[in-house]
């Protein structure tokens, strides 16, 4: 029986693929508090908890394997990263913080009807990040039906 990739694997990373690898590392490690991991020729990864995070630049991975090197229209976005906080009131007081550092959100926090507090923003590559708190009740357990 072959093995399924999304119940026999767990994802281990997420690269983005970015222009600028220093202007990336200084907006994760200066504006959102990464820790950089390893730091070398277009890229770079960052401690964290769970899922590592890491940036690549697209000449660099293009030059080296051969994927395609274009790009997305500027403020086309072709991910979300989210980070689950403990408590709606988290989302408050970070994007407070970051905020206060230049980061770019798209609009304060707000309740959304999936029962999350949440809050967008973008890194200089317009990657989406969301922070989000599930409210009273949680994500409920909704699926859709299959045949």
């Amino acid at each position: 029986m072959a093995m399924a990739l999304g119940t026999a694997y767990r994802i281990s990373d997420v690269c983005l693929l970015v222009e600028d690898i220093d202007r990336t590392v200084a907006f994760y490690v200066d504006r959102l508090g990464f820790r950089l991991r390893r730091r070398a020729e277009g890229f770079a990864d960052f401690h964290g908890e769970g899922v590592t995070l890491a940036a690549w630049e697209i000449d660099h991975i293009s030059q080296h394997t051969g994927v395609s090197k274009l790009r997305s229209p500027r403020l086309a976005h072709k991910v979300c990263v989210a980070v689950k906080l403990d408590a709606p009131g988290e989302i408050d007081r970070l994007y407070a913080d970051l905020t206060a550092k230049g980061v770019p959100f798209q609009g304060p926090p707000g309740d959304y009807v999936w029962n999350a507090r949440c809050a967008y923003f973008t890194d200089p590559d317009d990657t989406l990040w969301e922070l989000y708190a599930w409210l009273d009740g949680g994500p409920g357990d909704y699926h859709e039906e299959r045949p």
